[in-house]
């Protein structure tokens, strides 16, 4: 869990700094650096989406967690989340739903944070989520500075969520091949373009109701062990 602590403080330090500076950066300068740090975002899913090692699988995944997602209305929730986190705020936060959706979306999709939590249940070796706290904590100093307090809580998804993955990793080991961690950051690698796309507005995607598409192949693959 260690690795996944140092995240989480990484996030809120950067977001603390970010949320003082709010005032300090004009919106110009904050437009840039967003739509600069998006196609940096874009670059990094293309990256991991091209780690793809069974596309048709890929593709079925991204169907059923869409359907699963939407289902349980994901996006949904955690804006609602959001904007009563806001409301008790009473406003002092910012947009404090956009950037709690946005922070945690960023934060735990992703080659970095999967095979990360992994790496850190399964081996106890953390230097790729120390590697990703560095990005997460410099990112969260402009997403804090343009979307409020909620970046800083979105600390608490990165908390949950690796921190799951870490503790069940070690029970999952004998599951866990390089196929399945391959396909899963090929998914994660969609949800980070989509993301993307939604931080240069020229699409708005409900990504949070893609996420259970990440989990699909670790499901296949108990399927065919068990068949």
């Amino acid at each position: 869990m260690l690795g996944t602590i140092v995240n989480v403080i990484a996030i809120v330090v950067g977001g603390i700094v970010g949320f003082l500076l709010k005032g300090g950066i004009s919106q110009k300068f904050s437009d840039t650096v967003m739509k600069g740090l998006a196609l940096s975002v874009l670059l990094v899913g293309i990256m991991n989406a091209l780690k793809v090692n069974n596309l048709l699988l890929v593709i079925i995944a991204m169907v059923l967690g869409g359907l699963c997602g939407e289902y349980l209305d994901i996006d949904r929730k955690l804006k609602t989340i959001g904007d009563t986190i806001g409301l008790k705020l009473k406003g002092r936060g910012g947009r404090v739903s956009d950037g709690f959706v946005t922070g945690s979306l960023l934060y735990c999709v992703g080659a970095m944070a999967i095979v990360g939590s992994l790496e850190s249940g399964l081996s106890g070796n953390h230097q790729i989520l120390y590697a990703k706290s560095i990005l997460d904590g410099i990112s969260s100093v402009i997403f804090a500075s343009t979307l409020g307090i909620g970046v800083i809580l979105s600390a608490i998804s990165v908390l949950a969520y690796q921190g799951s993955i870490t503790l069940a990793a070690a029970a999952l080991q004998p599951l866990l091949s390089e196929a399945v961690k391959a396909d899963m950051n090929s998914i994660g690698g969609l949800l980070i373009i989509g993301i993307s796309l939604n931080m240069l507005e020229s699409h708005q995607l409900r990504v949070a109701n893609l996420l259970p598409a990440i989990f699909v192949p670790l499901v296949y693959q108990l399927v065919c062990l068990f068949l």
